[in-house]
């Protein structure tokens, strides 16, 4: 881990104010954290348009009082956090439900920055699936309890889609509403299953940084070493390679279909989902909408279209939002959570697959004709005569960190 916080005694601005001093060659250990912290947030933070100088900003002065080491660092995160407005709210774009804690950047203690991606990487793929006749409708259902590791999740996934090949469903019904994300490598394999090969070389999605880090002006990262996806340091140009030598483009960091699988049959999608249903799930999501007509039911996800990197400093691994996320549309406007077409709120504990749970129940009936959807509106389940439609049920089985940084070439 290098010590960040001494090599930012002399660092200079280098994307607004080039002559700039901004920080001080003298001072304590935590002093120089709190500095870094403000420095590296002004060139990797997505919206670094609207940080000021290091001199209006003066974040030693702001947070020398006291706290824990580790409170004052998270209170300057926060702050940071707070100072970009969606216009479309009127509140920052990291407001939160918990007082004092960002919607997404955060620092902890320890961890392996590097260029690794933070995310969930515990949790079962895949928790249920069956196929589903409905008249003359196949529909496949699946649920994804997370995306862990491809390596720990491939070998199920290939099995389930597999299995869906013989009946040619042309309804999904994908349930990811515990599913709070994870490796987005195993969302992209998802989606490379789902999809059929006419999408092969097509945009899957998109990670925009900011002009900074775009125009490779975040000079800062120098102190900031690169590693591979098993933790190690690379060479590159003769020299150990750092995060100042990634790829931050637009077109560098745009990801296509490259089909997986058999399945070429489905055409519409139902997105069963909750508050509880955030950041790869929803890349998923927002990944299949230019292609497929996608439905959601249950209620609405967290809102997490951004992603960012580890950058270490001193002790701490900080987690700033450096990147958004844009579909083939380049749509990424779900700050505040994907709308269902239908509000469903789920039972706690609910049998996934179980045609006679209610979110499920739900979206047999949508599919079915039952129900009309409509973005933004509620429907009362148990007004709808639900009992009236015949299911043959079989093929029953029920059921972090990732570097996605790429070296310039």
């Amino acid at each position: 881990m290098i010590s960040v916080y001494s090599s930012c005694k002399k660092e200079r601005s280098t994307d607004i104010h080039q002559d700039e001093i901004v920080s001080p060659t003298t001072g304590t250990r935590t002093e120089f954290t709190i500095d870094s912290i403000f420095l590296y947030a002004r060139q990797v933070y997505l919206w670094n348009d609207v940080l000021p100088s290091y001199s209006t900003f003066k974040p030693r002065e702001k947070y020398s009082y006291g706290l824990s080491e580790i409170s004052t660092l998270r209170n300057e995160i926060f702050d940071i956090s707070q100072l970009k407005i969606n216009k479309a709210t009127g509140k920052p774009f990291e407001i939160s439900n918990y007082d004092g804690v960002p919607k997404y950047s955060y620092l902890q203690v320890g961890g392996n920055g590097g260029g690794t991606r933070a995310g969930i990487i515990n949790g079962t793929a895949v928790l249920a699936n069956r196929i589903i006749h409905s008249d003359e409708k196949v529909i496949a259902y699946i649920a994804l309890g997370a995306f862990p590791p491809l390596s720990n999740a491939q070998s199920k996934l290939d099995q389930v889609f597999d299995e869906m090949l013989t009946d040619k469903p042309t309804y999904l019904v994908l349930d990811l509403r515990t599913n709070g994300g994870g490796y987005v490598e195993t969302a992209e394999y998802v989606a490379n299953l789902i999809a059929p090969s006419t999408l092969n070389g097509k945009v899957m999605y998109s990670e925009q940084f900011n002009p900074t880090l775009q125009n490779g002006k975040a000079t800062i990262l120098r102190h900031q070493p690169y590693l591979d996806e098993n933790g190690k340091t690379v060479i590159y140009n003769g020299r150990l390679a750092t995060l100042a030598d990634v790829d931050y483009t637009e077109n560098g960091n745009t990801f296509r279909f490259n089909k997986k699988g058999g399945l070429e049959s489905i055409k519409d999608i139902y997105v069963i989902v909750s508050r509880e249903t955030a950041s790869a799930s929803e890349l998923l999501i927002s990944c299949l909408k230019p292609y497929f007509n996608v439905k959601l039911i249950g209620e609405k996800t967290y809102g997490k279209p951004v992603g960012f990197f580890g950058i270490n400093i001193d002790q701490y691994s900080i987690y700033l939002s450096s990147f958004l996320i844009k579909n083939a549309k380049g749509w990424s406007d779900y700050f505040n959570g994907m709308e269902p077409e239908l509000n469903v709120v789920g039972s706690t504990n609910p049998i996934l697959g179980d045609p006679e749970e209610i979110c499920l129940k739900a979206t047999l009936a949508a599919i079915d004709g039952k129900i009309q959807l409509q973005p933004k509106k509620s429907a009362s389940i148990s007004k709808l005569n639900l009992n009236t439609m015949p299911l043959v049920l079989h093929n029953d089985s029920i059921g972090v960190i990732e570097n996605r940084l790429r070296l310039k070439h």
